[in-house]
């Protein structure tokens, strides 16, 4: 059997192009570092502890802080997730009612089920033209804030998967006037603020608590990641408390070393890693706003490090897209929905691999068929469904009555609708989930799921995939 490590060897020699993270790219030429085994130690005599710092690593996270201009900045090491489970579980207490952002990604709705929360959920628009969710409005936030009085803190995600940007500013005013924090998943926007050609960073917009990826956009390591605190809206102390818990007590010193360098290139090189990239990207998109049956697509508010490939013209789905790139021309893209691919840009990138981007989109152009038909489009978004109750009564409730009393059975997806589920069930990427635990499963959650499954999609979070877990008293 091959080992990982071998795999991995042969691709890094192999012609296949990287457009999706991480945001080094594989481009160890580039950054001048190559991290091997002989870095990779624990906590010796005179290279600090993460969770207790008081030396070398409490001056690198330190150094973070300043870069990225916030209050109090953590290294993480367990991903982005470990970040946004340790700023929610410190933010709330039990049973809190939150306001959440439906697209926010599973681990928002991890901490929601740990901490047995209540969300009243935010939903982005959706522009059926391009077939993509948009942002959250302010105003949606704020008639939502109007109308629950007991929510304790906001989650929203921002840049989306896709690139979309919502309004923080205006967002934070409204949330801070019930003097509650703001926790913005920034994941993929770690490289905003160090160019005028992408979106001003969240932190400084004001929200509270910002986690960002550093290995989605930026020269890091895969599992890369830190924790941003600002403000006095959100409890500090709690929040490390949390990530004193959630993180591991052996964090790898390959994986903080990626993260102080990428902090230093951004101090030290931002100009020179910046300018460069910004101006092959612009060229780029310049180019492919000449395509006819394909078109490159952004809302109004948007990280134009994405590159939204919208199918919308061409007689193809955008897995067929994304699989025709990877098998005739060697470009691995991020990712595919039903209308667009995903290629994903950064810093790391190079003229070569824009070109062999840019020449396979134009002969794919060329020789796509005009749709014969309009694409069906997906009026509403994201699906609504009912909340019956919360994902950790849901539990409650299965464990109570299953399986003694024969209340939780399983049934096809088919024929799921209007039952309540005791399962999530989401598309991954991107990892929002459609059913929650707790949901009463709507039609337009049975027909996205069955149509994505129809399209080469793996659906995720349901123990056996076809069937859905529902309880029968619902």
């Amino acid at each position: 059997m091959t080992e990982l490590y071998d795999r991995l060897q042969r691709y890094s020699v192999s012609d296949y192009y990287g457009f999706h993270m991480p945001g080094h790219k594989r481009n160890t030429a580039r950054f001048g570092s190559d991290l091997p085994y002989g870095i990779d130690i624990t906590e010796i005599e005179g290279f600090d502890d993460l969770h207790h710092p008081d030396g070398i690593l409490k001056e690198a996270q330190e150094k973070a802080s300043r870069i990225y201009g916030t209050g109090e900045t953590r290294f993480l090491v367990n991903g982005s997730t470990a970040g946004i489970l340790s700023a929610i579980l410190g933010c709330t207490r039990k049973g809190d009612q939150v306001l959440v952002g439906r697209n926010c990604h599973k681990s928002v709705y991890h901490a929601i089920y740990m901490n047995e929360l209540e969300p009243v959920y935010l939903y982005p628009g959706f522009r059926p033209d391009i077939q993509l969710n948009t942002e959250i409005s302010v105003s949606a936030v704020k008639a939502a804030l109007n109308e629950h009085s007991r929510v304790k803190a906001v989650i929203l995600v921002s840049p989306t998967y896709d690139g979309v940007v919502s309004d923080i500013r205006g967002i934070a005013g409204e949330v801070h006037k019930r003097g509650i924090p703001l926790i913005v998943d920034e994941a993929h926007g770690a490289h905003f603020g160090f160019h005028p050609y992408f979106p001003e960073s969240a932190l400084g917009q004001g929200a509270d608590v910002v986690i960002h990826s550093l290995h989605k956009t930026l020269p890091a390591l895969t599992q890369t990641a830190l924790l941003h605190v600002d403000g006095s809206f959100a409890d500090r102390e709690r929040i490390f408390r949390y990530l004193d818990m959630l993180q591991s007590s052996s964090p790898s010193y390959v994986l903080m070393a990626g993260i102080d360098r990428c902090i230093h290139l951004l101090g030290e090189k931002r100009e020179e890693l910046f300018g460069p990239y910004v101006e092959q990207l612009k060229r780029l998109r310049e180019r492919l706003r000449h395509l006819e049956k394909l078109s490159l697509v952004q809302t109004e508010r948007y990280d134009r490090s994405k590159l939204v490939l919208s199918v919308g013209r061409a007689d193809m789905t955008g897995r067929e897209l994304y699989l025709r790139l990877l098998r005739d021309y060697h470009l691995q893209l991020e990712m595919a929905a039903g209308s667009y691919a995903l290629a994903m840009t950064s810093v790391g990138d190079t003229q070569e691999g824009f070109r062999r981007l840019g020449d396979a989109l134009e002969e794919i152009d060329r020789s796509a068929k005009e749709r014969a038909a309009a694409v069906p489009c997906q009026a509403g978004g994201l699906p609504r469904n009912e909340i019956v109750c919360t994902s950790a009564r849901m539990e409650e409730l299965a464990r109570e009555t299953s399986p003694v009393k024969g209340q939780v059975k399983k049934v096809l997806l088919e024929e799921s609708e209007g039952l309540v589920s005791t399962e999530y069930a989401y598309l991954y990427p991107p990892g929002i989930p459609l059913i929650v635990p707790g949901e009463r499963i709507s039609r337009e959650s049975v027909e996205l799921l069955l149509t994505s499954r129809s399209q080469g999609f793996s659906l995720e979070g349901m123990e056996e995939e076809g069937s859905i877990r529902v309880w029968i008293n619902g």
